[in-house]
């Protein structure tokens, strides 16, 4: 049995609705798949204006919105014209990528036909509470997560730090890894471009400290607006740009007041507003892989992150950036002050961090993720 054979049935909590770094992933390992001659089904909430077109063929279960969160929408059940749909498709494998109800009905119904379920987590679900006043429900939370990822095959991972955290919490024991790519032809020091700056007032000798990605408290903009008042009370020469947008854009451009917000930028508009920055500052501890470090470390940045998972496994503490203890906004002030002050320093570490970018390729990667596919297939034909 090879790739070709593989029969994938894949369930998403957003495939294309709005972009994100595990969307994107998604998207890329079916096109990877296709290629290699595999069949795959995607079942996901749809909405009439998605963010992008989907890469496979897309059926669109039953949803209904986010209150709050519009722009995301809840899978509701695995309604009988979706279980007609599967059917007809006779998967081989089921790959759930959300814990939500219909991925666990999905993989009730791989297993009542005694198909392997393979899991890929992507976000620190349980951590998402602390940001909106609701930390006691987290320990509810991962006992929630367990009994779904218990009921796995097994799990794959981003990178071995989350690995670890999901081994801890007794989620599974069979944890493969699927790390991230990057687009190099996209992300590149190349891209930096001395126009932009000035296109947002930003002369050519000052240091920016940029912030990507989703405009969210999870993300941690408390701690980034609080790291950028340190670095202002101790006169510390630097510009901040923010690349993204999201419901808490407002309140971060009220703590930020002389920070430039460009907006959403993608592909190449994306690459070049990174890399016409100096360096990245990811204070997140909900990250899973670190899609945005890895973009910056390709446009020659190096990055001052939370030691947390994803980033973890990506910075090399002292090389190509730092990693300092989450929340700890006067280690996160130093780091940063210590590249604002020593243009040197970041330019060894941003090339420091290019090399290391270099050694994340897609296809590789995503053959890991069949190569996970086969064995679980392989195991459960053994045991019968």
């Amino acid at each position: 049995m090879d790739v070709s054979d593989l029969r994938i049935a894949l369930f998403s909590g957003n495939y294309n609705m709005t972009v994100d770094g595990a969307n994107k992933a998604l998207n890329r390992l079916v096109g990877y798949l296709l290629a290699q001659g595999a069949a795959v089904r995607v079942y996901s909430p749809t909405v009439a204006d998605p963010d992008f077109a989907p890469t496979g063929d897309l059926v669109s279960v039953p949803s209904m919105a986010i209150p709050g969160r519009p722009e995301y929408r809840i899978p509701l059940s695995l309604s009988r014209r979706v279980q007609e749909d599967m059917a007809q498709f006779a998967p081989n494998i089921l790959h759930i990528s959300s814990p939500d109800r219909v991925s666990r009905q999905a993989a009730a119904w791989a297993r009542s036909r005694h198909m392997p379920v393979a899991c890929s987590v992507h976000t620190r679900f349980e951590t998402y509470f602390r940001y909106y006043n609701l930390s006691f429900l987290e320990p509810l939370v991962v006992a929630w997560l367990r009994r779904l990822y218990r009921r796995c095959d097994a799990l794959i991972a981003p990178s071995e730090s989350f690995a670890q955290v999901l081994r801890e919490q007794r989620m599974n024991y069979d944890i493969g890894i699927w790390t991230r790519g990057v687009e190099r032809d996209v992300f590149h020091p190349g891209r930096r471009d001395a126009s932009w700056r000035q296109s947002w007032g930003i002369a050519d000798g000052e240091p920016v400290i940029a912030f990507l990605g989703r405009l969210v408290m999870e993300k941690g903009l408390d701690v980034f607006a609080d790291t950028i008042d340190v670095l202002q009370r101790r006169g510390v020469p630097h510009r901040v740009v923010v690349i993204g947008e999201g419901p808490a854009g407002e309140w971060f451009e009220s703590r930020l007041p002389q920070a430039k917000f460009v907006g959403f930028q993608g592909g190449e508009n994306l690459a070049r507003a990174l890399a016409s920055c100096d360096m990245l500052f990811n204070p997140s501890v909900t990250e899973t892989f670190g899609n945005v470090t890895l973009e910056a470390m390709a446009c020659g940045l190096p990055v001052v992150a939370a030691r947390a998972t994803g980033s973890a496994s990506i910075v090399k503490h002292g090389v190509t950036g730092y990693l300092v203890p989450p929340g700890s906004i006067s280690n996160f002030a130093d780091d940063l002050e210590l590249y604002c002050r020593d243009p040197g320093l970041r330019t060894a570490h941003g090339a420091a961090a290019l090399a290391e970018s270099a050694t994340y390729q897609w296809d590789a990667i995503n053959q890991s993720v069949a190569d996970t596919y086969l064995r679980l297939i392989r195991q459960k034909q053994r045991r019968g």
